[in-house]
Formats: structure tokens, sequence, C-alpha cells
């Protein structure tokens, strides 16, 4: 029962109790003074009617009972009756109406019992009888009862003023009640928040536990965050310039060339300081360092500028930058060259012969170690042009790759409006070997006749063209067709941009709301770096779809661990680590480490954790005992086709 309910029930139940304890006293009483006035009115309508009848000098029956009769239609009596001194009845007046001045349950109830007014008679010295006088009671009855009514008006009056003055005064009381409930509802959802401390003292000692406890969590959440970023950049990053380095970057190139998600073409620069020994000498450690430290900023800077691009230091003069989706190489190995030459500080501007560039573009399924030794190739090109020479290596690539924004966006908006797009399907297990869910990776048909191509082959210029909605949509819709006729649990991958559209997330609410069933067993994901771009969107994103009772996560998770705190508001159920961090991790103790501690942090707010890319049953192993939830990759589908 709400306690809505049970405040009006304890309202209606104490105006009752009241009411009728006033009833009883107010109307006893008054009952008892009615009574008192009606004897004395007894007593002396009797008096005067026994003075009038003695004063007669001839007391014959008709002349008396004119006179007693006159006195009973003039007056409110309930009868008259006059007995001579045998106590004979000489004359009786009833009234015989039937009118009443109450329910006749209330004169049941409360009877007015008024004693009678007898006064004596008198024929000169003789006593000539006596006269009984009893007014009738139905006027006291009807004054009673009014009495009643009002007394009965004013408690409901009383009673609705208590009842709507309480639910005004408890709704006051429950804003800092129900901001209590939210943030431990918001707890149990894993999403750690503060509320305002209310004015109750009561409740006010309850919201500094439960802020206390929040900020308590999300400090330790935080803290334990920031180890396990230190761990991971003394493992993969270079410590000089925070740029990751060549273990990393090594494995973190075969993805990108040759993933399921990889980009279908991309452009990679190699940067070489102009012999950095002769720098040293010349400039001393500290300098060389600072000068070091501005070219990786400036190439850091470069990358963070696109979504899909990585700048690495591969040894103490190489650098390499790897762009993909990045198809005019020459304007970006220009653009590099620029960056550089506005890197160096005031001070060490007059270097004449500072670096050099080269850059090669490539296609999705290159190898790593060909796509390097081309770039190394256009780098050592680059050196013989002198000083801060650029080179970029020309390769011819499809048709496809020729098309125009134009040509794109019509194939495109073609494809997506006949559906031409499906969803590929790749298991997610548990190291058990139990189905999570199955990740579906769209797949889309340009033309009609014409192949199915990968995310990584046309989202590009979806995202460029502001298609990725319509995309994704489509994702969408085909995912929750087939929960609608399969018992899975399918996982789709939404982009950035797509959750920053309020529109798309509008329509995207309204059709899940439509097949709620489904959405239960529907598990949605975001890639990192386009969630820290947009986090308020993605932050609002997650509150709208959390009642809907489907999944949230992230993919790619892991390149910006420092900023997980952001996340312990969002109450998410799961990370995809990305695939660079699981390559070869049996022997890559670093990683083991910062895995292991990332597992544990996850699970202290409810999250799972699965690995993505897992190619080898070693690596399935070592995940496993790392403590992960999930896996999903090569190594997995061949699992569980076999």
């Amino acid at each position: 029962m709400s306690i809505y309910r049970q405040l009006w029930l304890a309202i209606v139940g104490l105006i009752l109790l009241a009411f009728a304890g006033s009833f009883t006293v107010s109307v006893l009483t008054a009952r008892g003074y009615i009574e008192q006035q009606l004897y004395m009115k007894n007593l002396d309508n009797a008096g005067a009617l026994a003075l009038t009848l003695s004063q007669l000098p001839s007391k014959d029956l008709v002349t008396v009972e004119l006179i007693i009769s006159a006195q009973f239609d003039t007056g409110h009596y309930q009868e008259i009756v006059l007995t001579d001194p045998q106590h004979r009845v000489l004359i009786d007046k009833q009234y015989t109406g039937a009118e009443a001045g109450s329910p006749a349950w209330f004169e049941r109830l409360f009877p007015i019992q008024a004693a009678p007014g007898v006064a004596l008679v008198q024929d000169g010295w003789k006593q000539f009888g006596a006269i009984r006088v009893v007014s009738h009671s139905r006027f006291a009855y009807r004054a009673l009862w009014n009495g009643v009514k009002e007394l009965a008006a004013w408690f409901i009056l009383a009673g609705l003023s208590a009842g709507i003055l309480g639910v005004w005064l408890l709704k006051r009381l429950f804003q800092p009640l129900n901001r209590v409930v939210e943030q431990a509802r918001a707890i149990q959802e894993r999403r750690f928040i503060t509320v305002t401390e209310p004015a109750t003292p009561e409740l006010r000692s309850v919201v500094v536990a439960m802020n206390a406890m929040t900020a308590r969590l999300k400090n330790m959440f935080s803290d334990e965050a920031q180890r396990l970023d230190k761990l991971r950049r003394q493992v993969n990053h270079d410590r000089l310039t925070n740029l990751p380095n060549r273990a990393f970057f090594r494995t973190w190139l075969p993805e990108a060339l040759q993933g399921d998600e990889a980009m279908a073409s991309g452009s990679l620069a190699l940067v070489r300081i102009t012999n950095l020994a002769r720098l040293n000498t010349q400039l001393g450690h500290a300098n060389t360092d600072k000068l070091i430290q501005t070219i990786a900023n400036a190439l850091h800077g470069m990358a963070q500028d696109r979504e899909h691009c990585l700048a690495a230091r591969l040894n103490g003069a190489d650098f390499a930058v790897l762009a993909a989706g990045e198809d005019n190489v020459a304007e970006f190995a220009a653009q590099l060259c620029a960056a550089l030459k506005c890197a160096p500080p005031t001070d060490l501007a007059k270097l004449d012969d500072l670096f050099h560039v080269g850059a090669v573009p490539y296609r999705k399924g290159e190898k790593s170690s060909e796509l390097l030794a081309a770039a190394d190739q256009a780098l050592a090109i680059a050196e013989t042009k002198g000083p801060d020479g650029c080179h970029s290596l020309s390769s011819v690539f499809g048709a496809d790759q020729s098309m125009t924004c134009e040509t794109w966006r019509q194939a495109l908006t073609h494809a997506l409006n006949d559906r031409r797009i499906r969803l590929e399907r790749y298991p997610v297990s548990a190291p058990g070997g139990q189905l999570i869910h199955q990740e579906a990776l769209a797949r889309l048909q340009l033309k009609s006749d014409g192949p199915w191509l990968p995310a990584g082959e046309f989202m590009p210029m979806a995202l460029r063209l502001k298609l990725s909605a319509q995309v994704d949509m489509n994702a969408l819709q085909n995912a929750l067709d087939i929960l609608a006729s399969e018992a899975t649990e399918i996982a789709v991958n939404l982009s950035a941009d797509s959750i920053a559209d309020w529109s798309f997330c509008n329509a995207m609410i309204g059709i899940m709301k439509q097949r709620p069933d489904c959405v239960r067993r529907l598990w949605i994901d975001a890639p990192e770096y386009g969630v820290y771009r947009n986090f308020d969107a993605f932050k609002s994103f997650c509150l709208s779809l959390a009642p809907l009772g489907c999944k949230l996560g992230i993919e790619h998770y892991g390149q910006q661990l420092g900023q997980i705190a952001k996340l312990a508001e969002l109450g998410l159920d799961y990370l995809k680590i990305d695939s660079t961090y699981i390559r070869e991790i049996e022997r890559n103790t670093g990683n083991q480490e910062f895995l292991s501690g990332l597992c544990k942090m996850a699970h202290n707010v409810g999250m799972l954790v699965i690995a993505e890319g897992v190619m080898t049953e070693q690596e399935l192993t070592t995940l496993t005992n790392l403590g992960f939830d999930g896996v999903t990759g090569q190594a997995v589908t061949q699992r569980r086709q076999s």
C-alpha cells in the first residue's frame, strides 16, 4: 500500500474517530440542555394554562375544553391532558401529525425525554383538577439534527483540508526521498551519482551517507583506473614522448590493415629525425629530448584530429603515423611536413635539416611487413631530397576508390532505400564455450549484383556524407527482425555520429518500444573514440535506453583508460577490449597485469569484459585465466565450428 493511501486512511480514521467523539459528546450535551429547556417550558406553559383555567368563574367542561384547544392549537405541544382530583381524564389533546424534524434512526438513537409540566387548577378553594403539558420535541430534534450535520460538514472540510495539506507536505518530503531512491537505483544500475542534501535532518543523514559511499566508490574506481592507465602506458607507450611504442604499433598495425572493421584504404607515413646523434651533440641531451617531445606532440596533434589515426614512436629517431581512410597520400605527407616545420621551439627553429617524411597509401588486406618496407623506401627517397625532404609513393587503386562523393552518395542512398544491407554474425562466447551473444557486423551491397562490402569499406564515406544514421537504423531493424524469429541475442555497433543525432535516437527508441521482447535480447555498443568525443550525447543515449532493458557497452576499449571515471554514471553492462592488447597476450606480461586489473575493476561495478580479435588458443587460455567474461575472434569461431 502506498504511503499516500496510508496517509488518507490515517486522516479518514482520525477524522472519523474525532467526529464520533465530538458527535457523541455534543449530541448528548445538547440533548440534556434541550430536555432541561423543554421541561422548563412545560412547567411555564402548564402554570400559565392552570392559572387561566382557575380564573374562570364557570368551569363547565365545554368552556375549559375550548380554552385548552385554543392553547393546544396555537402552541407546539405533544399533549395537554386535564384530569380531575381522582386522576380521571377530563380532556385529552394529543398531537397526531406525522411531521418529523430528523431521521427516525436518529430519534431512536438519541431520544429526547423531557419531563412534563404539571400544575393544579383551582375552583375557588377547591381543587378542580390537574393540567399536564408536554411540548412537542420535533423542533428540538430538528435543531439537534442540523447541529449534527453542521458538525459533520466541518469535520469533512477539516479532513479534506488536512488530506490536501498532508499530500502537499508528503510531496515536499518525498522530493529528497525520491532523489535518494533514484540514487539507490542508479547505484544498482552501476551509475554512481550524487544528490543534493535535503533540509530534513532524518533524510539528510541518509543522503550524506549515500553521497559519501558514492564518492568513495567513484574515487576507488578513478584511482584504480589511473593506476591501470599508468601501467598501460608503461607497457605500451614511449616514456619520453608518451606516444605508443614500437611493440604496440606492430601489434596494432595488422588489425588496422586486415581486421574485419578495417578501413578500405589509408596512408602510412614514416618520420625520421635527421642525424639524431649529431643533434644530441649539438643541442645537448635535454634540448634534444625537448625537440623530440615537440615533434611527437605535433604528430599526436595530427592523429587526434582524425578519428582513425595513430602516431607512434618506433625507435629513437623514427616515428610512424597511420591514417585510415586518408586516400590522398601526397596531401597527407604535405600536412605532416607543414606541422613538423612549425613544431620546433623558437630557440631551435634555426635548425635547417630536422626531419624527413616518407608516405605510402595502402589497401585493406595488405601485409604489415610489405607496407612498412614500402614506407621505408619512400623515406629513403625523401632523405635524398635534402633538408626536411618529403616524398610519397603513389599506388593505383581499384575503380571503387575513384568514385566521387556524389557517386558514393547516390550508390549508398539507393542501397539503403532498397535495404541492401545485411548482418554477418560472429559468436561471442564465455570461456566455457557458452554463447553470450552474436556480434552482428553490417555488410552493404552498393550495386544489386555487386559484392557485399564490410563496414570498413563504406562507413568512412557514409560518415562523410552524413548517412551513418541511416546505415545504423537499417542494421538495428535487421537485428530486431532476427531477434523476432530466433531465440538468440545480438549485438549491433552504432557510430558516434548516430548516437549524437537526436532524430536518430528518438526514432530508434520508438522502434524499440514496439518490440520489447526483442529489445531485452539486444546488445548495443559504440566505439571508445566516439564515446569520449561525444560523451554528453552518449550519456543521454544510455540514460534513455536504460529503461528499455537492452544491454549497453563500449567496443574497441582501452586507448583512453584515463577517462574511465566518466563511465561511472552511465551504468554500462560490458566493455569490449581492443584487439591490440589481446595480440600475443600470452607473451606480454605487462599487458597481462593491465588486463587483469581492468577485469577486476570492471567486475567491481558489474560490467562484463569481452576480448576482441582472439586469434589463437594460447590467447584464449591466457584471457580466461586473466578473468575475461567473454571472447570473440577467429579462435572462437573456429572452436565453435569444430
